[in-house]
Parts: C-alpha cells; structure tokens; sequence
C-alpha cells in the first residue's frame, strides 16, 4: 500500500510501505478520508512522535471501508466507519483496535465523517470528562473556528452551556454564531479579558496557553476548570496564585494522543450513544473548509500553518 512519509527534510512523500497487519481485536480498514489536526503539524516537524505500535506517518482520524474484522466483530466487511487512531491514518489502510471505530453517521460523506473522531473525541475527554461541564455553565473555547472549536462549540452547546469562544475575523465569527455561540470575541478587536469581567465562565478549553492564561485564570468563577490542551500561544505564562486558593479554581494539562486504549474506548462508547445520532438527525454537523487529495498534503498543512481554515481540512485518500 502507499502511505505519506516525512524525509529528512520534511517534505511528504507517498511511498511503498508495508500492509498492516491487524493484531486479533483490530478491524483493516481502507482508508478513503483523513482529516488533518495540529498534532500532524507537530509530528511532521519532529515534535510529537505516535505512541508506541503505531505507524510513523501522520493521521489521526479517518473515514472508510471495513476489509476485514474479528471474529464475533460487530463490523463487517463493507461497513463504513470512521475512527481514532494514533496514527498512521494519511494512508491506505490502517489496523484499528475495533472499540476505536464508529459508524459514518446517515448523510455523512466520508470526508464529512473522517472529520468527527478526534475532534469530538478530545471535545468529550476535555469539556465532559475533565471539566465535568454541565448545563447552565458558561464555557470559554479558544479558537472557535479551528476544526476541534467547532467541534467544542456544538458539544457545549448539546449538553446545554453557553459559549463564549475567540475567533480572529468577522467571518469566523458569522460561522460560530451560526453553530450557536453565545458570546463571540474578536481577539484582533476586543478585549477578552473585559468580557470575561461580564461573563465569568466555569470551564475552559484552551488551546493557546502563554500569558493569556496568567492573564485571564483568574477571572474563572468560583470552582471554575482551566483545560490547557495546547501552547500554541507560548509554553511559559505568570499565574497569581492568590485567586486559585481562594475560588477554588483548577489548572488541567490534558492530551488525548497519549490515553490508554480503555480510556479512548470509553470515549468513543460514550459518543456514539451520546452525540451519534444527532449528526443524522442534522442537530450536530462537520463544518469542512477543504477536501484535497492526499498528493496535495503540504498544500493542506500549509493552510492550518496560516489559520485559514474554518472547520476541518480533509485529504482525500481514494
């Protein structure tokens, strides 16, 4: 099969590399989508290796066909799934533990589906699991119109909080308000900080990081939940430490890549019974800013590398 390898120099190449060979409780999967995230950015650049037993190419989520599975499987040959995987989905097939796979949803395509599992997965581990959200809070999501902000947004919004969530122009803004968040903050033109004075929120999903967190932790409410699931905006930030004893806030480092398999089984169990069928019941929905074919890949990472993107990027893999 072909798969998309990094060279020393760390152009893509689509090479020749060996089949999968599916461990006893895996499905083979042909790949016909895989959607791009900003760990494929990291990995690419040296900086985010796959977790152990998983292929070196990048890819974390994806849509196709089942080749083969397990005896007793609930899939089948045929069935259209997408998955979760740690990598290795920017290729032509791919062996999935069978707890890490869902059904496309009805009147999805599989560029639509292949944009759902990482997303939603790490909007569930973050907002539900770690930030025990729960209806009537308020929460912040940074970078709304990214692929896992759109993602957060419509989760949020489902399990009824409201939103407040950062975008950087007035056409990301449209977009977010269109999925249903509450309080839409231009961080090129407003000040967050102030509204964050008229809005105190009790969880937030934050993939910035840097001074920004010293500067606003403090405006949580009390008991308010901090999720820090990235730095893109810079790894140092100065906290007063003064707020976070008195309120009884908290400040949680989370990734989803590096969980153990029970813990990313338990995730997507709890997805497909929770948010599943509210795709085919078009209460949730992909947002896609592009589909491209996977010869085109750097042309793809480059789009996320300029925050172009609304929504998710997805390579067309067949």
């Amino acid at each position: 099969m072909y798969a998309m390898k990094v060279d020393e120099n760390r152009a893509m190449r689509w090479t020749v590399v060996p089949d999968p060979a599916p461990e006893p409780d895996e499905i083979l999967l042909e790949i016909h989508a895989a959607a791009l995230n900003r760990a494929d950015l990291l990995q690419r650049a040296g900086k985010y290796p796959p977790p152990p037993g998983w292929p070196e190419w990048m890819g974390l989520e994806v849509a196709g066909t089942v080749l083969a599975a397990p005896r007793g499987s609930r899939w089948k040959a045929g069935d259209r799934v997408c998955a979760l995987l740690g990598g290795g989905g920017y290729a032509e097939k791919a062996a999935v533990p069978e707890e890490l796979v869902l059904p496309v949803p009805e009147g999805l395509s599989m560029a639509e589906a292949a944009s759902l599992p990482e997303a939603f997965a790490t909007s569930y581990l973050n907002l539900v699991i770690e930030a025990g959200l729960k209806a009537g809070e308020t929460v912040l999501i940074q970078a709304g119109a990214s692929g896992l902000g759109i993602a957060a947004i419509q989760l949020a919004k489902a399990f009824g909080a409201k939103v407040v969530t950062t975008v950087g122009s007035e056409e990301k803004a449209r977009v977010v308000r269109s999925l249903g968040a509450d309080v839409v903050v231009n961080r090129r033109t407003d000040d967050l900080g102030g509204i964050l004075d008229e809005n105190p929120v009790d969880a937030v999903l934050d993939c910035v990081g840097g001074a920004a967190l010293g500067r606003h932790i403090e405006k949580l409410a009390p008991g308010g939940r901090w999720v820090l699931i990235a730095t893109l905006g810079g790894e140092f930030a100065e906290i007063s430490l003064r707020p976070i004893l008195k309120r009884g806030l908290r400040l949680i480092g989370s990734t989803l890549r590096s969980r153990p398999p029970e813990m990313k089984a338990r995730i997507l169990r709890e997805l497909g019974e929770r948010l599943w069928p509210k795709f085919a019941s078009k209460e949730l929905r992909p947002v896609i800013h592009a589909v491209m074919p996977v010869r085109r890949a750097e042309e793809a990472h480059a789009i996320l590398e300029r925050n172009e993107n609304i929504g998710k990027v997805v390579l067309e893999i067949r």
